[in-house]
């Protein structure tokens, strides 16, 4: 073949593999990123942070708290947190929150939490203002005192003092970072509806995450109408999005008694999350 036969060829070639470049550039280089950033050491101080603030992390498996640390770091790396109400941000602070959130993405392909742009932490329990129906036309403004919130626009709104309480009692099935990230997966493409667009693999097993976790929560709503104890908080009957949220709390925090109570429900929510913390 002579040469201006070749040179159409290499200019399609050249195109072609700028334009692979372009297209698989961002993604190859976040990934290489979050590699070099897993090979680093985890610091001393930050291990120190989860002796204090977080006991149940050293009975964890070995394995466990390996992946939960490199996840961390990842967060950490890629998450902004910014103090809110006179709250200066330190190392506690993020290392923290971030050890907890991890364990929503163990063993998991998904994204660091794809549309999560910042984490905003108070001191205490913080006040929001709500416009709210009267059931009679009327819309007023209400103001509530929150421990955490999720915002569709990327933002995680947490209090330190939940955190602290979170993490210090592994077993109470409260846990408002796991809560509130939980609704971060919930959100990462479009509104909290209970059924995370990422994760729940394809059709069949969405199907049957969508019956089982309504028949939960339908069940629940009516266990409550009647008076009914459960294990279960109430408030995770307020609509499918906290009923995700709520049973994630259970889920990893008391995982025996929802396999117990509820074993088709979690089953749905250890394919979710691609771990049995009943084995921890």
């Amino acid at each position: 073949m002579n040469a201006p036969t070749l040179a159409p060829l290499l200019f399609f070639l050249v195109v072609g593999c700028l334009g692979t470049a372009w297209l698989w550039g961002p993604p190859l280089w976040r990934a290489l990123k979050r590699a070099r950033v897993r090979r680093q050491p985890f610091p001393a101080a930050w291990r120190e942070v989860l002796r204090r603030r977080m006991p149940a992390f050293a009975r964890l498996p070995t394995p466990v708290q390996l992946q939960l640390k490199k996840h961390a770091q990842v967060l950490l790396a890629e998450k902004p947190f910014i103090g809110c109400a006179g709250l200066v941000v330190t190392d506690e602070h993020r290392v923290l929150i971030a050890v907890q959130a991890a364990l929503l993405l163990l063993n998991r392909p998904a994204g660091y939490f794809r549309g999560l742009r910042q984490i905003l932490v108070y001191p205490g329990a913080f006040l929001v203002e709500r416009d709210a129906p009267d059931g009679q036309g009327l819309v007023h403004a209400t103001r509530r005192a929150l421990s955490g919130e999720s915002w569709q626009q990327g933002q995680v709104l947490l209090s330190w003092d939940d955190v602290l309480a979170g993490a210090a009692d592994p077993h109470d099935g409260r846990n408002v970072v796991i809560h509130e990230f939980a609704h971060q997966l919930d959100q990462e493409k479009g509104a909290a509806n209970g059924a995370p667009a990422f994760g729940l693999g394809p059709a069949a097993q969405r199907a049957r995450w969508a019956k089982v976790l309504g028949a939960e929560y339908d069940a629940l709503r009516q266990r409550l109408s009647q008076g009914e104890p459960g294990l279960i908080d109430p408030y995770a009957a307020t609509d499918p999005a906290e009923f995700f949220a709520v049973v994630s709390e259970h889920f990893f925090e008391q995982a025996l008694r929802l396999a117990t109570a509820h074993p088709a429900l979690y089953r749905e929510l250890a394919r979710f999350y691609r771990c049995d913390p009943r084995v921890w």
